[in-house]
């Protein structure tokens, strides 16, 4: 997991007269799009796409302090508008840090059609992702994502880093949601844009207002959907999101028991058996094939099918099946949350974020700090808690990282729709609120259901007020809730 995401708002009547003005005038942009040729799914397999699916590449600075320097290229992908009243492009980042925006466009595109209509779909690999000089470190991340609780966790983070400076040397100094910002205005810029019209999911939201803090002036239509709090520390982080997906979970349980479960009668019948579970594999790791499910890879494929209510029912055949002693649909829950494709490589997903994690803080926890951590995930929900050799997640990391991204203040720019899920595991309500006072622009849009990311989850009445904004300028009135 992460750390894995106006202060005031204004009265409804102003709201509803702002952002309907006529769109800008849209440039020609510079991009050289052409067919795509590299699009991969989660296991590793090629994509098919239909007609009006586009890649292109932009370069941008290495270093933004040195403009007329070193270029690395950032990669482009877009889904055309299908009908002739184009309002420009909308730009995305559906999360990480580290998730390819390039191959999430092309398996995603369709869950926003409706704006696919009027606008071109656009995503990017950020810089240290994928296809834009994305950080890898070593080729066996086995080796470390699969650990077991006999394996001398200091030495093996120690080889990580080292295989990393090994890699990607050259970019780990400059990757980091500030220099991701500056590359998505150069990236406005190419589009032909006179401002930015964004839709950020999860840590998405973190680099849209990161954007909108450095340039207000070019803000146009945003949606930041399921936002962090980018103040929280680590520990806090860590906390919050383990209290969100016990609540996710026991809200799992409490639906499994009234379909009839296959884990029990009751919810503590259930929570007891998911904490044997891992009590047993964290003292055991189980066999798969010629692999292990750990305690580590046994989390994340927990973690996994909670980030929404549609993967509960793959979660109670998951987690049934471990009890018997079969891990493979967790391990396979596990590998897609990791980037592992089919024949044992991975994408830069996990590598990636552990990079832009570490430079968008200069906070180093220490081990005792991660201990006193762990003692409080394991009163919580002890199945969440981190193993006892687990060291602080930037341990050895070569660069110090800056405060930077920690601070958003959207002053200046129009009202940006924030939206807020109370039954989110991943991001909390709770950030949403504090987000939202953060940016000082926002305005807030409550879905009252479960799950990671509002729109996503199909609701009609998410999806029809963001629609109404992103097409036609109507802002949400104040403190508007969406029933699930």
């Amino acid at each position: 997991m992460k750390k894995a995401i106006v202060m005031f708002l204004l009265p409804a009547a102003v709201l509803a007269g702002c952002g309907t003005a006529d769109r800008p005038a849209r440039e020609q942009g510079t991009v050289a799009w052409s067919k795509c040729t590299d699009l991969i799914d989660q296991e590793g397999k090629p994509i098919t796409t239909g007609r009006g699916v586009e890649c292109g590449t932009i370069k941008v600075p290495l270093d933004h302090a040195k403009p007329d320097g070193e270029k690395i290229d950032l990669a482009l992908i877009r889904v055309k508008a299908t009908t002739r009243d184009r309002l420009g492009s909308l730009v995305f980042n559906f999360g990480g840090p580290g998730a390819s925006g390039v191959d999430s466009m092309a398996q995603m595109a369709q869950l926003f059609g409706t704006l696919g209509m009027s606008y071109d779909l656009v995503s990017f690999d950020p810089r240290g992702v994928e296809r834009s000089a994305g950080v890898k470190c070593g080729s066996r991340l086995d080796k470390f994502l699969g650990a077991g609780p006999e394996a001398d966790a200091e030495r093996l983070a120690k080889e990580y880093v080292a295989a990393c400076q090994k890699d990607s040397g050259k970019v780990l100094p400059y990757v980091g949601t500030v220099n991701a910002a500056k590359d998505l205005d150069l990236l406005r810029i190419a589009l032909g844009d006179k401002k930015l019209d964004y839709f950020g999911i999860s840590y998405g939201t973190h680099l849209g207002a990161v954007y909108a803090t450095q340039f207000p002036e070019n803000v146009g239509r945003f949606v930041l959907d399921s936002p962090i709090d980018p103040k929280v520390g680590s520990a806090e982080f860590t906390v919050t999101q383990v209290e969100g997906f016990h609540q996710s979970f026991k809200a799992f349980a409490k639906d499994c028991v009234a379909q009839g479960c296959d884990l029990g009668a009751d919810l503590a019948t259930v929570e007891r058996k998911v904490v044997t579970l891992f009590d047993g594999i964290r003292a055991k790791p189980m066999k798969v094939g010629d692999r292990r499910l750990t305690y580590g890879l046994a989390q994340l494929g927990f973690i996994t099918p909670l980030y929404s209510k549609e993967g509960w029912p793959s979660l109670e055949q998951g987690l049934a099946m471990a009890i018997k002693g079969d891990g493979r649909l967790l391990l396979a829950f596990a590998d897609s949350y990791t980037g592992r494709k089919a024949d044992g490589t991975y994408t830069t997903a996990m590598t990636s974020q552990q990079a832009i994690d570490c430079a968008d803080t200069t906070e180093r926890l220490t081990a005792a700090e991660v201990a006193r951590t762990t003692e409080r995930v394991k009163k919580i929900f002890s199945p969440l808690a981190a193993e006892d050799s687990s060291l602080p997640p930037c341990a050895h990391w070569p660069f110090r990282g800056d405060d930077a991204a920690e601070h958003i203040d959207a002053s200046g720019s129009g009202p940006i729709v924030v939206i807020g899920t109370k039954g989110d595991p991943a991001t909390p309500y709770k950030w949403s609120t504090r987000f939202v006072d953060q940016l000082k622009t926002g305005v807030l849009l409550t879905y009252e259901g479960e799950g990671h990311s509002a729109y996503s989850t199909g609701n009609e009445c998410i999806k029809r007020t963001v629609d109404s904004y992103l097409m036609d300028g109507k802002l949400p009135a104040r403190s508007t809730s969406c029933a699930a």
